[in-house]
């Protein structure tokens, strides 16, 4: 499941790091389905983050990695 998460990270990340950002995962539980994800760099502290957040990476985790039931932002 991890890796599939990293997949995924891995389409949004360029459009991240052009704003000076990225995303990864800080914790996987696959028993549980839960996958918490930090915000690095500039989108860290962007107050635009919880959208890009909600739209395009849990979106995009949801729709290729279905058994994700939980996703959290740390």
């Amino acid at each position: 499941m991890r890796g599939r998460i990293e997949k995924a990270l891995d389409k949004v990340r360029p459009a991240l790091k052009a704003d000076g950002g990225d995303a990864r995962i800080v914790e996987c539980d696959e028993t549980i389905g839960k996958v918490s994800i930090e915000m690095l760099g500039a989108c860290g502290g962007c107050p635009l983050s919880q959208l890009d957040f909600v739209y395009a990476i849990e979106s995009l985790i949801r729709r290729e990695v279905p058994e994700v039931r939980d996703i959290v932002a740390v």
